[in-house]
C-alpha cells in the first residue's frame, strides 16, 4: 500500500497544506501533553527545509460545528513556535480573510502559519466540498500526516485530497501506513498480537481479520470475561457483555479452525472494590472462589505464559491494556507484557492511547519499532477496513 510522500514532491516555493492532528490535551489554557505535535515535527520540518510555506490545520475536541474558545489552537500555535523555534502565524479561522492573510504573513516571513479548529465549521465534518475547495484556495499542495484522523471522511482529510495535485502522505503517515501494512501484508513470523481493553465488542472485527494472519493471540484485560463466560467459568462481578458470549465462542472456534493459538487468561487479580491499594487475591480463572469479586488484571502465571509465546515472535502487535492499569497495583499485568514486548527481536507495534502510555509509564517507549498515534484508526486499519484519509492519497 506504497504511497505518494512528501518527499516525492517539489516544495520549493510552494504552499503545502498539512492536516496534522494537533488534538493535544489542553488544561486551563495549558498543553499537558505535546507529544502529538512532535510526532509531526519531522514532516514540517522537511517541507521547511525544501522551501514550502506550511499551511497547518486540525481539528481539537468536539466543538459541534461552533466557535468555542474552549477548544481553540491559539495554544497550540505558542508551543508551535516554542518548538519550532520559528514564528508561527495563527488564523482566527481556517478559511476566509483572516486564513488567507495568515499564510501572506507567513509566506513573507517565518514561513508556518496555523489555522483555526476546523471542526468550528459543520462542513468539516460533512466532508462537505465547497468548504473544501476553500481550504485547498489557501494552498499549491496537500500532505496528510494526520493518521490519528484518517479513518474519518472529514473535508481537510479526504474531500481536500482531491482538490490538490498529487495529494501525499507526510513522514508520519508513511511510517504508520508502512508498519501497520508490513504487519498485516508480510510479517516475520511467528506473528503475535496481543488485545486488550473493556469491551469484546470493540475488537470482534480486528480479531476475524488479525485470525487470518497471526500464529498466536493473546486476550486480556475486561474482554477476557466475555470469553472466560462463554466458556462456562465463574467471573463475578467481572465485566461482561453478555451479548457477545456467542461472538466469543464463535472466536474461539474459529481461531482452533485457523490453527492460531488463542491465549486466554489462566489466573487473574480479583476485589471486592477498585481502589488504590485495595485488598486483592490471585486466583485461577476456574476458581469458583473469586465469588462476588471482580477481575482487575491478569495474574503472574498468565503474564509468565505470554512473555513465552512473545519471547519467540518476531512480529508483535499490541493494543489494548490487560488490567486497570491506572490503579496500582493492577498494573503489573500491563508493565509485565510492555516489558515483553521491548524485548522482542523483531517489529513491534503498539497502538492505542492506553498502551502507548503503559509502555511510556513502564520506560520501554524508546524500545517500541513504532507506536502509532491512530487509536482508532490503527484498530480500523488492523480490523481490514480502508481508512478514507489512506485511500485519498495518490499511489506511488
Amino acid at each position: 500500500m506504497a504511497k505518494l510522500s512528501i518527499t516525492d514532491l517539489d516544495l520549493s516555493g510552494k504552499r503545502v497544506f498539512i492536516r496534522v492532528d494537533f488534538n493535544v490535551p489542553i488544561k486551563d489554557g495549558r498543553i499537558t501533553s505535546d507529544a502529538r505535535m512532535r510526532a509531526s515535527l519531522p514532516t514540517i520540518a522537511y517541507a521547511l527545509d525544501h522551501g514550502a510555506t506550511v499551511v497547518l490545520a486540525s481539528h481539537l475536541g468536539r466543538p459541534k460545528g461552533k466557535v468555542n474558545p474552549e477548544f481553540t489552537l491559539r495554544p497550540v500555535a505558542a508551543r508551535l513556535a516554542e518548538l519550532l523555534g520559528r514564528p508561527v502565524e495563527f488564523a482566527d479561522d481556517c478559511i476566509g480573510p483572516s486564513a488567507r492573510a495568515a499564510v501572506d504573513r507567513a509566506a513573507a516571513g517565518g514561513r508556518v502559519a496555523l489555522l483555526e479548529n476546523l471542526r468550528f465549521h459543520p462542513e468539516e465534518e460533512r466532508n462537505d466540498r465547497a468548504f473544501a475547495a476553500e481550504l485547498a484556495s489557501l494552498a499549491d499542495a496537500y500532505v496528510n500526516d494526520a493518521f490519528g484522523s484518517s479513518h474519518r471522511a472529514h473535508a481537510s482529510v479526504e474531500a481536500l485530497a482531491g482538490l490538490l495535485p498529487r495529494p501525499a502522505a507526510g513522514l508520519l503517515m508513511q511510517q504508520e501506513v508502512h508498519y501497520l501494512g508490513l504487519a498485516l501484508g508480510a510479517p516475520e513470523r511467528p506473528f503475535v498480537a496481543i488485545l486488550g481493553g473493556a469491551k469484546v465488542s470493540d475488537k470482534i472485527e480486528v480479531i476475524d481479520n488479525l485470525l487470518g494472519k497471526v500464529d498466536a493471540l493473546c486476550i486480556g484485560g475486561a474482554m477476557t470475561y466475555t470469553f472466560l463466560k462463554s466458556a462456562g467459568l465463574p467471573v463475578g462481578r467481572s465485566l461482561v457483555e453478555d451479548d457477545k458470549l456467542e461472538e466469543a465462542r464463535r472466536i474461539t472456534a474459529h481461531a482452533h479452525e485457523r490453527g492460531v493459538e488463542l491465549a486466554l487468561p489462566a489466573d487473574h487479580v480479583v476485589v471486592e472494590k477498585l481502589e488504590p491499594g485495595a485488598p486483592h487475591a490471585t486466583l485461577a480463572v476456574n476458581d469458583a472462589a473469586i465469588g462476588d469479586r471482580m477481575g482487575v488484571d491478569i495474574g503472574p502465571a498468565t503474564a509468565a505464559a505470554f512473555g513465552a509465546l512473545l519471547a519467540r515472535a518476531r512480529t508483535v502487535v499490541w493494543n489494548g491494556p490487560m488490567g486497570v492499569f491506572e490503579t496500582p497495583p493492577f498494573d503489573a499485568g500491563t508493565n509485565a507484557v510492555a516489558h515483553a514486548v521491548a524485548a522482542v527481536k523483531g517489529t513491534t507495534i503498539v497502538g492505542g492511547g492506553d498502551s502507548v502510555s503503559a509502555v511510556t509509564k513502564a520506560g520501554v517507549a524508546g524500545r517500541i519499532t513504532h507506536i502509532s498515534t491512530g487509536g482508532g484508526a490503527s484498530l480500523e486499519f488492523l480490523g481490514g477496513r480502508t481508512l478514507p484519509g489512506v485511500a485519498a492519497l495518490e499511489d506511488r
